[in-house]
């Protein structure tokens, strides 16, 4: 039942970071949100930029759902597990950048937990 519920969590993730990517091709002023005071958006070099974090927003989801698909709870949780860093290093970025605390902890180190609590789950399994 656990593993169930962490699998359909790390299915979530997956969808939101795939949502994530996907939106800053069509929306690059949501990318203020991530925290960082000062986001150029209405920069051409920053558009550039902003693409490359969105294709690997877009593959990081994908890796997800490559696993839930092979049934592999075990290697779910180790993928999720290792992912958990991408949340922290954000978190990270945006509280040296001077960002709101808003981002840091709501957005990116909620964002962490969650992945964490559902590596654990997978990984107990």
């Amino acid at each position: 039942m656990l593993t169930t519920v962490a699998t359909v969590l790390a299915g979530l993730i997956g969808v939101g970071i795939i949502f994530v990517g996907a939106r800053a091709f069509w929306a690059p002023q949501a990318a203020v949100g991530f925290g960082i005071p000062g986001t150029p958006t209405g920069d051409r070099s920053f558009h550039a930029w902003l693409a490359v974090k969105a294709v690997r927003d877009i593959a990081s989801g994908l890796f997800i759902f490559i696993l839930v698909a092979n049934a592999s709870p075990h290697l779910l949780g180790w993928f999720m597990l290792a992912a958990t860093g991408i949340p922290v290093g954000d978190a990270l970025i945006v509280l040296r950048s001077n960002g709101p605390k808003a981002a840091v902890y709501g957005i990116h180190g909620a964002t962490a937990v969650v992945m964490l609590a559902i590596s654990v789950l997978l990984l107990v399994a």
